[in-house]
């Protein structure tokens, strides 16, 4: 069955043509790169996967409760509309979320392909392009999976929200080359990892929890990737040219802020708009979402070099400044490890029935007469 015929509401165009600015850079230069960045493109050959193989598809998914999370989660959680709505009504809108999360997921994670791709063409030292063609090919592997697990577990898909999509845009026009980087591997993806991540740890249901965990530990290496790039070369930036980047940043924070209500879901299920905003600002659970969001992205600006005062200001408002100061190398290295370790329990599992199984064959040997 087409995507068409899965979208809440239509896109309203099909294909989002978005200009392209700034040159292509070609380095003739195919000696030594830097160790660290091309210690990174090994690990990124290295840890390739296949998502057809590696995760188990044929594990059911309840669609009217695909994570097994608390209500509490939900903003409608408490609330009037939350007492009238019958059982099936709270599944049905359990659906909706998930469609709705796992949907901007999935655009953003398409976005985060092109942002590679336009890295790939644009970045002028070859061991960036390296790398970045391995992230591209993991970016495409992420948008399959998650394009997978809505058609087939969720059945179905939300339109890209409008500030993700703005942030997108905004990335993208720019004709500056480490603007992809800053837009999609600090902002965006570091956010999009904070929500893999808590999603990862609540839900309850095997099959997204293999999905995040196996999509965050290539998303580890994409955020160092970022890091390491733009440290290096915002050291050479003049005082103008870091604030220029630091309102990207203020301004991206924004958005990916308002990004995360999901009023679209509420709208569809026929509250006013300006009552769903009202209903999710009070929700508890997103004032501690969205704190947690920005776990990633706070301590990865302030690593490379962008702290000045207005932007610390913002993070202040934000109610996230304390977080420059967490350790998000050991973010990551947890990253890495649960999905390592998710493997290790699986194959530990699959041993076992299979050690089960072939007991029980040569049990029923023996039980048959000679």
């Amino acid at each position: 069955m087409s995507t068409e015929g899965r979208y809440t509401t239509p896109p309203a165009e099909w294909i989002w043509q978005v200009p392209a600015q700034g040159a292509a850079r070609f380095s003739w230069e195919y000696d030594d790169g830097r160790d660290r960045l091309l210690a990174l493109y090994q690990k990124g050959k290295d840890k390739q996967w296949d998502a057809v193989r590696r995760i188990d598809w044929d594990l059911e998914v309840d669609p009217h409760d695909p994570l097994g999370t608390p209500d509490e989660a939900m903003s409608l959680y408490g609330t009037r509309y939350w007492d009238a709505m019958s059982d099936t009504d709270r599944g049905l809108l359990r659906q909706h979320y998930t469609s709705w999360q796992f949907s901007q997921f999935l655009h953003g994670e398409q976005g985060a392909m092109v942002c590679a791709a336009r890295i790939v063409e644009s970045v002028p030292d070859l061991d960036a392009k390296f790398y970045s063609a391995t992230q591209t090919m993991d970016e495409a592997r992420h948008a399959e999976i998650y394009g997978r697990f809505l058609h087939e577990k969720i059945g179905m898909l939300y339109p890209v929200n409008d500030n993700l999509q703005a942030l997108l845009g905004d990335t993208l026009r720019d004709s500056r080359w480490d603007m992809p980087y800053l837009g999609m591997q600090v902002l965006i993806e570091g956010l999009a990892l904070a929500a893999f991540g808590m999603i990862r740890d609540t839900t309850t249901k095997p099959l997204p929890r293999q999905i995040l965990a196996y999509v965050m530990q290539d998303e580890a290496r994409h955020v160092a990737f970022g890091r390491m790039a733009l440290r290096d070369y915002y050291k050479q930036l003049t005082d103008a040219e870091l604030r220029e980047r630091e309102e990207f940043v203020i301004e991206g924070c924004y958005l990916m802020r308002d990004r995360l209500r999901g009023l679209e879901v509420l709208e569809n299920f026929g509250i006013p708009t300006a009552e769903a905003a009202e209903l999710t600002e009070k929700s508890e659970f997103l004032h501690l979402f969205r704190k947690l969001l920005f776990s990633r992205i706070v301590p990865c600006v302030k690593d490379i070099g962008l702290w000045g005062p207005r932007l610390q200001k913002a993070y202040v408002d934000l109610g996230v400044f304390d977080l420059g100061d967490s350790n998000l190398d050991l973010l990551m290295t947890q990253d890495e490890e649960i999905a390592e370790q998710l493997d290790a329990e699986r194959f530990a599992a699959e041993e076992q029935a299979r050690v089960a199984e072939v007991a029980q064959t040569i049990t029923q040997g023996a039980d048959k007469p000679a």
